[in-house]
């Protein structure tokens, strides 16, 4: 027997015959069945529970959707060159990333494979190659570095993206979309040539495009001849010889057409 330091007895083991005590106490972790009472099965119970808490969250955010109209921006229009189109908010890093020319153009394969492969690798490979103990920040130096390093990144780009796209929106002249745009001198002969020509079935009376592409800003792309050569030879889709009109009226109909701009540039592929 011996005394423990509180005065009480307590039998004290040696290894063998000698007077090293014996430490009986384990070096793996503790059996549930150690902890009776305390204990609940992995599944349903645990696995329950969580599900619960999953339900709730799916629940609150279903009701955040429903009570937040999402901002659907217009409808989707090939013809609109004004349209500046971006990613979701969690890619705008990305999109801003493919700007810079080490990550783009004949480098494009270095922002879209290599860096986020480098990303994903590390973030995989994370658990092997920090394996320290410590779980204080400032104890962790090179893990927590990457962390923030990363995080400042993600936001600095992320904020450029947004600031570059809201000054692309406000260098766009005022009514440059195409719904926006009027049509120039009404009050022109030419447009009542275009009126009474089989031009209006394809392109609309208000020149917003039917079957055929809208002709709003087609002056910010073709000169007066081009849009003569077009009436004869034809283009895409548009048979040669539609326009059934004099040489006269051909000719003012394309000066009048000359006169659609929406002082952008526009694409001449129709």
């Amino acid at each position: 027997m011996a005394h423990n330091h509180d005065g009480k007895d307590k039998e004290v083991h040696y290894v063998g015959d000698s007077r090293v005590p014996q430490n009986k106490k384990k070096l793996y972790p503790k059996d549930y069945s150690e902890y009776p009472g305390n204990t609940e099965p992995f599944f349903p119970n645990f696995l329950l529970k969580e599900w619960m808490v999953a339900v709730v969250v799916l629940v609150g955010f279903l009701a955040l959707v429903m009570a937040e109209e999402p901002p659907l921006g217009e409808q989707a229009d090939p013809t609109n060159t004004g349209f500046l189109p971006v990613p979701d908010w969690y890619f705008l890093f990305l999109y801003q990333l493919l700007k810079f020319k080490w990550a783009s153009g004949p480098f494009v394969v270095v922002g879209t494979v290599i860096v986020p492969g480098i990303a994903f690798t590390a973030l995989l490979l994370a658990p092997w190659l920090d394996r320290s103990k410590e779980r204080r920040p400032f104890k962790r130096p090179v893990a927590t570095s990457l962390m923030l390093i990363s995080l400042v990144a993600i936001a600095i780009l992320t904020w450029e993206a947004e600031d570059e796209h809201e000054k692309q929106l406000a260098s766009l002249p005022k009514g440059s979309s195409e719904e926006d745009v009027k049509i120039v001198d009404q009050n022109d002969p030419a447009y009542e040539i275009y009126k009474n020509q089989a031009c209006v079935n394809c392109h609309g009376e208000q020149l917003e495009g039917i079957t055929g592409p809208p002709l709003k800003g087609i002056g910010d792309a073709y000169s007066a001849e081009q849009i003569q050569h077009i009436m004869d030879t034809g283009k895409g889709q548009m048979p040669a010889g539609m326009f059934q009109g004099t040489p006269e009226e051909k000719r003012k109909l394309a000066e009048w057409l000359t006169k659609q701009k929406t002082g952008k540039p526009k694409s001449t592929e129709h």
